[in-house]
Order: structure tokens, then C-alpha cells, then sequence
């Protein structure tokens, strides 16, 4: 069997568990989407309504990648590849791909998670395996969800994060900080951060030093406040807070 025969094997096999992981969801092609290259350069055209600071593109090496983000807004995984022709794959909430937008999801070839499910956690990382095994880049967002706050940086979680370093040791880890800083008129600002290879190796470093090094690069890279609790929990406080002031009830927390 040639490399290529047993690629296609591989993924194929990926594809078929994926129809027992997310019955009833169209998923598309992850990784592979026909697409990608088509959706690319259609965001090349919003780039013309979003005024992009973008630094550090030089930092990243070519071929695969982690990019550890933090997460601020439904457009960063957009912003970060408006000015780049990066073949990059994200970790997304398998609910994106049921929604009016799944389409761009499929298109764009994103690996779908659902969030506290192992079957759907052990797959996306055989996927994102995947990707990174064929010369991708994988953008994730350790924090799971966004924070009340867009300059603050939450505590991040090392459940996908780790295991994917772990399984590729020689993949260099880059943090990507995007921040939206306040802007006036019809474009909006976005501002995205690219540092250069981590000095992380899972072979001879804990998970809490890797997800240290990561943190510290977001915090600077962004100019953060970094907050040592979870996203989700800071997201439910604030919407008691906001609760308290109109009297309404606050709505459940986005684990």
C-alpha cells in the first residue's frame, strides 16, 4: 500500500466513525475540505471591511503547527488567516455544524468537538493527528469558551491541548493573540499576535509548565490580565452580576 493509499485509509476510517460519533450531522470534510481554498480567498475580500494589525507571521515556520489562541469573538479563527495562505484546521463546538453557519464550518474543513464527550474528544484528536501528520496547521482554543472580558485571558484547560503536544513532540507550538481594540467607523479592528515556536517539549516538561509557557505568550503577546479561573465560570458570574442589576434570572453557564 503507498503513502498515499494508506492516507486515504486512515482518513476514510475517520470519516465512518464520525457518522457513529455525531449521528444525523453533516460534518463535511475535515481537513480535507475542497473548499478551504475557495473560503480562503473570499476572507481575503472581508479582509476590505476589517482593519487587520497582524505581526509576527514570520515567526511561523512552514508546514504543521499548533496554534494555542485565545478567545475573544466568533471572528478570530477568521482574522488570523485573512492575511496568510495557511492551511489551518480549528477545533470547533460540533453545534456550529447544526446552526445557519454550518456550511462555512464544513467548508472550511474544521474538526467538530463536543465538550465534555470522550468518544467526540478521542476523535477530534485522531483528526487533528491527522492534519498535523500531513503538514497542517491546528489552531485551539484552550480557554473552551470566551470570557465576560476582551482583555482579560482565562485559565486554560489542558484536556485537547495536552494530549495533541504530547502525540506530536516535534510539532512547534506557537500562541496567537487576537485582540479587538476600539475602533470607530464602519471597519472594524482586529489585531493578531503570532509569536515564534515555544520553548516547550512535552518529553521533558509537565502539563502545568507547557500550559504556563502558553499562558505567559498569550498574556504578552495581547497585552492580557490573566485570570485564574475558568471562562465559563467568569461568563456565569458576570451574568449574575447582570442578572442582580435588572432582576431577570441569569441564564445557565456554558460549560
Amino acid at each position: 500500500m503507498t503513502a498515499t493509499s494508506e492516507a486515504d485509509a486512515r482518513y476514510d476510517a475517520l470519516l465512518a466513525r464520525a457518522a457513529e460519533v455525531f449521528p444525523g450531522v453533516d460534518i463535511g470534510r475535515p481537513v480535507r475540505s475542497r473548499m478551504y481554498r475557495v473560503v480562503l480567498t473570499a476572507l481575503r475580500a472581508v479582509n476590505l471591511k476589517v482593519d487587520l494589525d497582524v505581526a509576527g507571521k514570520e515567526n511561523v515556520l512552514p508546514g504543521a503547527g499548533v496554534f494555542a489562541a485565545n478567545h475573544q469573538g466568533t471572528l478570530d479563527p477568521v482574522v488570523a488567516l485573512m492575511s496568510t495562505w495557511w492551511h489551518v484546521v480549528a477545533f470547533t463546538k460540533a453545534e456550529w455544524f447544526e446552526g445557519k453557519s454550518a456550511v462555512f464550518f464544513r467548508w472550511m474543513g474544521q474538526i467538530p468537538l463536543k465538550r465534555g464527550d470522550e468518544a467526540s474528544t478521542a476523535w477530534a484528536l485522531e483528526m487533528a493527528s491527522y492534519a498535523l501528520d500531513h503538514g497542517a496547521k491546528v489552531g485551539i482554543y484552550p480557554e473552551g469558551t470566551r470570557g465576560p472580558s476582551r482583555t482579560s485571558l482565562y485559565r486554560l484547560h489542558q484536556r485537547v491541548l495536552m494530549p495533541l503536544i504530547e502525540a506530536h513532540p516535534d510539532v512547534p507550538v506557537y500562541a496567537v493573540a487576537t485582540t479587538y481594540p476600539e475602533g470607530s467607523g464602519f471597519r472594524r479592528k482586529a489585531r493578531v499576535r503570532f509569536s515564534p515556536p515555544l520553548a516547550v517539549d512535552p518529553r521533558t516538561m509537565t502539563g502545568d509548565e507547557i500550559v504556563a509557557v502558553i499562558r505567559d505568550a498569550l498574556v504578552e503577546l495581547g497585552g492580557l490580565t490573566y485570570v485564574d479561573v475558568p471562562a465559563f465560570v467568569a461568563k456565569a458570574r458576570a451574568d449574575r452580576e447582570a442578572a442582580k442589576k435588572t432582576g431577570e434570572d441569569a441564564p445557565a453557564p456554558d460549560a
